[in-house]
């Protein structure tokens, strides 16, 4: 499931993989973090692996995204220790539920602001904005373990006027330079992490978004979208009531 939606979406991926790692793997949320940024930065790498999606990225506002996203990965991992896990659960429902919301309520399409009609940024404009969105994506990434790409592809198009499909590819390699940089940021914490669980997801993750980044332009974006919302909104509720029913700490 990670794997397939990374691959469609070029997002989505860690929303799941924390939740299942969790509650599904029996993991401490301090060992799902750092578990699940591994295989979701594995999952997007494979995800840009087909050629149409390789030559759809724009690296350069990838690199924008991802300069300030690292250093807000090692800012949000340090946010993250001051709050019990309970919390931190209940907040990443929350921010579950925003994802659904956002991925139910906006089309396919976005109209940028930031490129002229010749397809070339305009980065006096964009550039600050980029900025923001990336560092707040970098805090995330530290903060829940998420890659960032449910903020970043709906960005990529309302900032810089991409396509769906050059964000999606853009996203995937801003989701993988986060979720490197999150981890690194783990890893300077003493976290017991059981390693063998990480290649049991990685594996599966990898090949499922190969499959899904080929079998994308063959599948309606729209049903894809809706059906991914509609998984989120679920699990966001499961996150919840565990987090109230049985708390982590």
């Amino acid at each position: 499931m990670i794997g397939l939606c990374v691959g469609l979406l070029g997002a989505g991926g860690s929303i799941l993989a924390v939740p299942a790692l969790v509650y599904g793997a029996g993991q401490p949320l301090e060992s799902a973090i750092p578990v699940s940024l591994a295989v979701v930065a594995l999952s997007s790498l494979a995800g840009l692996l087909p050629r149409e999606r390789w030559t759809q990225a724009r690296w350069h506002i990838a690199a924008v995204f991802g300069v300030v996203g690292v250093p807000g990965a090692f800012a949000g991992t340090a946010l993250g220790e001051l709050f019990p896990q309970r919390w931190l659960m209940l907040g990443f429902a929350a921010l579950m539920a925003v994802v659904a919301v956002r991925m139910l309520r906006h089309g396919d399409e976005y109209s940028g602001t930031c490129m002229t009609p010749r397809g070339e940024v305009i980065w006096r404009i964009c550039l600050p904005k980029s900025a923001a969105v990336g560092l707040v994506v970098g805090v995330l990434t530290g903060l829940f373990g998420v890659g960032g790409g449910f903020v970043v592809v709906p960005a990529m198009s309302l900032l810089m006027g991409l396509s769906t499909r050059q964000a999606v590819a853009t996203s995937l390699v801003v989701v993988f330079l986060n979720s490197t940089g999150g981890l690194l940021a783990h890893a300077r914490t003493a976290v017991e992490i059981d390693y063998p669980v990480v290649p049991a997801f990685g594996c599966a993750a990898v090949v499922f978004a190969l499959a899904a980044g080929r079998l994308t332009a063959r599948l309606p974006a729209r049903a894809v979208r809706r059906g991914f919302a509609a998984l989120v909104l679920v699990v966001a509720a499961g996150v919840a009531a565990g987090a109230v029913v049985f708390p982590l700490s």
